[in-house]
Formats: C-alpha cells, sequence, structure tokens
C-alpha cells in the first residue's frame, strides 16, 4: 500500500486513525507510567482543536492546515484546510514544510516545539501549555504516519 501524499485528505485521515490510537509501545516504553497515565486522563478530556500549518508547501498555494478535533478521547474531526479558508481552531500553530519533513524523518517533536520550529500563532498560551505534553506526544505520532512529499 502506498503512503498518501503529504497534506492530502488521506494523510489527515491516517493522521485522525494514529492519533486516536495514541503513542505505540515502543514509544511508552521510554516513560514512566505516571507519564502516560497523566497523557490518557488529558486525553480522555481534551475538548480543543488545533489548526497545524504547513508554510511553504511545493505546491504553491500558500499556508495549508491540518484541522484536529478532539473530544471524548478521540479526534472527531481531521481534514485539509486551505489558505483561503476561514481558521476557526481553539489553537493555530506554524511551521515550514522543512520542517514538518524533518519531523516525518525522526526529528524530535518535543525539539521541535523547544526550538520554536513549531509556533502558536493564535490561542491562549497559558491553556495551550497547560497540555505540552499530551500536544508534544501527539505531534510525534503524527510524525510517524506515513507520507509521499513532493
Amino acid at each position: 500500500m502506498t503512503a498518501p501524499e503529504f497534506f492530502t485528505k488521506g494523510w489527515a485521515d491516517a493522521v485522525k486513525d494514529a492519533l486516536t490510537a495514541g503513542p505505540d509501545e515502543a514509544a511508552r516504553a521510554s516513560k514512566l507510567q505516571e507519564y502516560w497515565d497523566f497523557f490518557d486522563f488529558l486525553k480522555g478530556m481534551y475538548p480543543a482543536s488545533w489548526a497545524l500549518g504547513c508554510r511553504d508547501l511545493p505546491t504553491g498555494k500558500g499556508t495549508s492546515y491540518l484541522f484536529v478535533q478532539w473530544g471524548d478521547g478521540k479526534v472527531t474531526d481531521a481534514r485539509i484546510t486551505g489558505p483561503d479558508e476561514p481558521l476557526e481552531a481553539s489553537y493555530v500553530l506554524g511551521m515550514d514544510y522543512q520542517d514538518w519533513k524533518a519531523l516525518h524523518d525522526g526529528y524530535d517533536a518535543q525539539r521541535t516545539v523547544m526550538y520554536r520550529k513549531m509556533l502558536l500563532e493564535d490561542g491562549d498560551l497559558l491553556e495551550f501549555f497547560k497540555g505540552i505534553y499530551f500536544f508534544v506526544e501527539s505531534l510525534a505520532v503524527i510524525g510517524t504516519v506515513p507520507a509521499r512529499y513532493p
């Protein structure tokens, strides 16, 4: 089976499934159970949505976004929105295409956030960072979703 193209409906569908499943056993083995208990607690009650932007997509259409809506411990909606569509997400974050590619190639999700490769562009900063571990682990999951990059 061929991986879907990056930032397409097929890829967003795969991201939705991967986020709902959560981190795999290898990722879970790398941290204490208490950490994952907290992650699972947040996941079960996380009410927010993300619009994760990709700047400089080779399509030349401007910034596109992966919209992710959480509810009841799973992703209830995941889709790609274009640069001309209104963004109605709790948190809007942006990252350059090359940094998305690096994440897919194994660059650490925590460093992606810590070194400001992905920036919060809109949304309550304090509220966002209350769930930063949940976000970072979710970003790591997104990075493992297979994709064909243009």
